[in-house]
């Protein structure tokens, strides 16, 4: 990545104005075009892009820090752009290995701005662990016809295009699950006015709807047997977006204890010992997410992740995410036993961030099934069939 400018300081300076508007959009449930608007033209949207493709070219390790400072200043915002700037950055992983022209032409409309993506896999009643789909996915002359409704599309107020998941039923030897890139302004997709949550309002993660979307063959990126733990899906997907999530988490609670910081040195209470232990704690909490976050970032890197097998490599993703976002939820309740009533007044930040973090420990992978799988995997029990990096994709 080059040296100039620093994307954390922009980060840092578009976090400060971000959450000078971030009230407005949590009261209103709307979604922070302005806030896009000034990522774009800081050239964040280009972040995870290759230099030889006109990107910024930061790697994962490079990322997080910026997705952390933003949300120190908008969760909400950090985490829709989340859904962009992450699965840039797998195909840009994907595509210094292999040269593919198909990912270099998306990653090259991204550079150019005529590309935001949004990651549309959520289903109501379904665990969103990436093995199944109730979209359904019918065989056509020369592709798919994709039907069926998607919860929490997060980033769909602005995107472009996305990529979600469907399950191919007459697929020789079984169901599989197809991976699939659309464009949102085709016939057929429809975005619905559903959102209205405790946190996080300003996402807009409404309901997705494909009526017969026609999806062309080169558009289905990747496809597994249904129920199969996925190898490819491990190297993107998850290595990815966990630690993605988790920076923003992260940044949440850091964010929260800053100015939880601040209120309590203008009070003149930093000599309490009972506060002291406590932002004590919180700051520990803080750091020993970044911690993992960074050793994380590092054995994707090297690819020393992917040398544990399938399970294990999910299952190392799943304890970034878990640990960071239960260290958010914890931080920012600790901070309410310092702050007190300021914690739970709308006109002041923290309340905010306090309803915000709470969706870090659904969002995938959630609470319960990283136990379990973690569980599992340090037990040495298989949760699933595993289909490797050796075997056919499609």
């Amino acid at each position: 990545m080059t040296d100039e400018p620093d994307p954390v300081a922009i980060a840092g300076r578009l976090a400060d104005v971000f959450a000078e508007r971030a009230a407005e959009h949590d009261s209103g449930n709307t979604f922070p075009f302005r806030n896009y608007d000034d990522l774009a033209e800081a050239g964040l949207l280009k972040l995870s892009v290759p230099t030889e493709l006109g990107g910024l070219g930061a790697g994962l390790p490079e990322i997080l820090p910026v997705l952390e400072r933003l949300a120190m200043g908008d969760g909400a915002t950090a985490l829709a752009v989340t859904m962009h700037i992450s699965p840039l950055g797998q195909w840009a992983s994907v595509w210094r290995r292999t040269r593919s022209p198909r990912l270099e032409e998306l990653l090259r409309m991204a550079a150019e701005g005529r590309l935001i993506w949004a990651s549309v896999t959520g289903e109501l009643g379904l665990a969103n662990n990436m093995t199944d789909a109730r979209t359904t996915a019918t065989r056509v002359d020369g592709g798919f016809i994709l039907s069926g409704r998607k919860s929490f599309a997060t980033n769909t107020s602005v995107a472009t295009h996305c990529s979600t998941t469907a399950r191919y039923e007459e697929a020789e030897g079984g169901p599989r699950l197809l991976l699939c890139q659309i464009a949102l302004d085709q016939q057929g997709v429809r975005v619905h006015d559903t959102w209205n949550t405790m946190g996080m309002r300003a996402t807009r993660s409404d309901d997705l709807e494909l009526d017969e979307v026609f999806v062309p063959d080169e558009r289905v990126v990747h496809s597994l047997p249904v129920g199969h733990l996925d190898a490819r899906v491990l190297e993107t997907v998850w290595a990815w977006a966990m630690p993605a999530f988790s920076a923003v988490y992260t940044g949440i609670a850091a964010g929260a204890l800053d100015w939880a910081v601040r209120q309590l040195v203008r009070r003149g209470r930093e000599t309490d010992p009972v506060l002291q232990d406590l932002i004590g704690e919180c700051q520990i909490l803080v750091e020993s997410s970044r911690a993992l976050i960074h050793r994380h970032a590092g054995e994707v890197t090297s690819r020393e992740l992917f040398r544990h097998g399938v399970q294990e490599g999910i299952a190392r993703c799943a304890l970034v995410k878990y640990t960071a976002s239960n260290n958010a939820t914890k931080v920012l309740q600790r901070l309410v036993d310092a702050l007190g009533g300021m914690a739970y007044s709308r006109n002041l930040p923290f309340e905010r961030m306090w309803r915000d973090v709470q969706a870090g420990t659904f969002m995938p992978m959630g609470n319960l099934a990283a136990r379990k799988l973690i569980g599992a995997s340090v037990l040495g029990v298989r949760t699933a069939p595993v289909v490797d990096f050796e075997e056919p994709t499609r």
